[in-house]
């Protein structure tokens, strides 16, 4: 958690939780898992429970706190619709983000069954962003629960990008992330697979934003994809726009 953030396509992160489970093949080499797991049994460290689920109630009211308006990535260490995380709890997360309207939040989520099965319970200001997770063709159905959740921005993170995302609908997401794995077992993104993404969201408007080849460390590979940088965003809405949970 930190008020500033190496991640490409955000400025903040917020994490009222930590650690996960592995769900499908993008989790098998989890960066959150790798650097969590250094610590477990180091008494005092935050992360002395290794990647172990744990709520961080005194961490809820963080972003209150920080008063310059800034884009902030909520749970980079962990995934706000895990099934162990209470109702209740997520309430508590979506109520700060309602308070802090100053900020733009961004979630995401490779558990999409359980975000379209609380949406219709949750706020949906128009400054969170919410989007899932998809590596492979295997899970391009995410997109359509996704679809079903009212936020005023929709999103779709293809990283680690594992494979080509054949039928992939754009319909109602306001906005692609693309990169390629990292790490010392990263498995490699063949430009195919990303240019099809990127040519689809040319064709249908989207923004899209390449954050990166991978390699054995993030910046290995660079950012660039067919000679220059993608970092097109989606546009902030100054007022809400009224969407309805799709059926």
């Amino acid at each position: 958690m930190a008020s500033r953030s190496a991640i490409e396509w955000t400025e903040a992160t917020w994490n009222p939780v930590t650690g996960c489970d592995k769900v499908s093949p993008g989790c098998a080499h989890c960066y959150a898992e790798t650097f969590a797991e250094r610590f477990r049994g180091v008494s005092g460290h935050p992360y002395s429970q290794g990647f172990d689920l744990k709520l961080w109630e005194d961490r809820l009211h963080l972003p209150i706190s920080w008063r310059n308006p800034r884009v902030i990535f909520v749970n980079s260490m962990s995934d706000l619709f895990h099934e162990d995380i209470p109702e209740s709890y997520v309430q508590a997360v979506f109520e700060v983000m309602v308070k802090a309207d100053w900020h733009q939040f961004q979630i995401l989520t490779k558990r999409h069954e359980r975000l379209a099965e609380l949406a219709p319970r949750l706020p949906w200001p128009v400054n969170v962003w919410m989007g899932v997770s998809i590596e492979n063709r295997r899970f391009v159905r995410r997109a359509d629960f996704l679809r079903r959740v009212p936020a005023a921005v929709r999103f779709i993170s293809a990283e680690p990008l594992l494979g080509p995302l054949e039928g992939l609908d754009l319909t109602g997401i306001d906005w692609l992330i693309a990169g390629g794995e990292s790490g010392f077992r990263h498995r490699a993104m063949l430009p195919e697979w990303v240019e099809s993404l990127r040519d689809q969201c040319l064709e249908r408007g989207v923004p899209f934003f390449f954050k990166q080849w991978g390699g054995r460390y993030s910046k290995a590979g660079g950012r660039l994809l067919s000679g220059r940088e993608w970092s097109q965003m989606p546009v902030r809405r100054a007022h809400p726009e009224r969407r309805h949970i799709s059926v």
